[in-house]
């Protein structure tokens, strides 16, 4: 097994890969981050890099004085070849990294609200730069953003800024992922997953198509295989064969789903037992919640977090509420008339 200490001790461990002949024609390297949200086209990331001949290029986002100092930032020159790292840098250290930002193709306008760029996390590589970095000249540092690539800019390599302009948002924390998935639900929402230059496509999954039966139903995302009856959907995220029961209240939540459906019988076998079908039992209200996938809820149940828990870790339970947000584990069971 593999134990990894950062992105880029991952890479470092197959980076084998890059030294195959069969790979002997690659010439970049480009390492994204998984929890990111944003549409980007990066051939033209790799065309950039190549223009101005960097050893690294690195995805940059326009920032505000109001969300900079969550971010690290970076000072360019006036050909956008980065000359300073700062990570998370509060009061006159902030001011100091304000830059030209029409130098990456703001207007001045945008420069002004946006004096400052922060970085994606998103990278493109030299090959022979990035084997160089992880095996001979970093081969202790793990981490690319915090550690080799402040690291080579210092040293005299061409680390270039490439400026991104558009949504972008960080997933990697239950808040942020909620938040950005509730998002897609708006009307407009600020990311289109069905823009016709670059749609995005879900895997096929081969299931029927959602049945909606006397329900209210507004700005919801309603996945493949659903079954939805006399209950009120708002603000929502319904994934893959998710079943909600009559008389629910759905709002300000993410059902995730289930993996698999329950016949009729199973589920009446599934309750003579004293126990819960997977699903949304009948009279639910579930508010500011995540149901992780195959949960089955009971009836009557409310998770609405009423006491305003900002933290809890319950997993024999099945509960987790970070930010103030619920969420029902994974293939967890809440009982009829469960209140959270």
């Amino acid at each position: 097994m593999l134990f990894r200490s950062g992105t880029a001790d991952a890479v470092r461990q197959y980076s084998w890969l890059f030294e195959d002949i069969k790979n002997k024609d690659v010439q970049d390297i480009v390492i994204l981050s998984g929890d990111h949200l944003y549409r980007m086209d990066y051939m033209a990331f790799v065309a950039r890099h190549r223009e101005v001949n960097a050893d690294i290029t690195i995805g940059c986002l326009p920032m505000d004085d109001k969300r900079a100092s969550d971010f690290g930032l970076m000072k360019i020159d006036d050909t956008g070849r980065i000359t300073e790292f700062a990570e998370k840098p509060e009061g006159s250290a902030l001011k100091a990294m304000e830059v030209d930002t029409t130098i990456l193709g703001l207007t001045p306008e945008e420069a002004i609200s946006s004096p400052y760029i922060a970085s994606m996390g998103i990278y493109v590589f030299k090959k022979s730069a990035l084997l160089k970095f992880l095996n001979s000249e970093y081969p202790k540092d793990n981490d690319f953003g915090g550690e080799i690539i402040p690291k080579a800019a210092t040293d005299g390599y061409h680390v270039q800024a490439y400026l991104f302009n558009d949504y972008w948002e960080d997933i990697g924390t239950i808040k942020s992922f909620f938040e950005a998935n509730l998002a897609l639900a708006k009307n407009p929402p600020q990311f289109e997953f069905y823009d016709a230059r670059a749609p995005i496509y879900t895997s096929p999954r081969f299931l029927p198509p959602a049945k909606v039966e006397k329900c209210h139903v507004k700005d919801a995302i309603i996945s493949h295989g659903c079954s939805l009856a006399d209950c009120s959907v708002e603000d929502a995220i319904v994934g893959l064969r998710s079943q909600i029961g009559k008389g629910c209240t759905i709002k300000h939540a993410m059902i995730i789903g289930a993996d698999y459906y329950e016949t009729d019988e199973q589920k009446a076998t599934i309750e003579e037992a004293g126990g819960v079908p997977v699903g949304i039992g009948e009279g639910c209200t579930i508010s500011n919640a995540i149901i992780d996938k195959n949960a089955r809820i009971g009836k009557h149940c409310i998770i609405t977090n009423s006491a305003g828990v900002e933290d809890l870790e319950d997993e024999e339970n099945g509960i987790y509420i970070r930010s103030g947000i619920v969420t029902i584990l994974r293939n967890a069971t809440i009982p009829d008339g469960t209140v959270i």
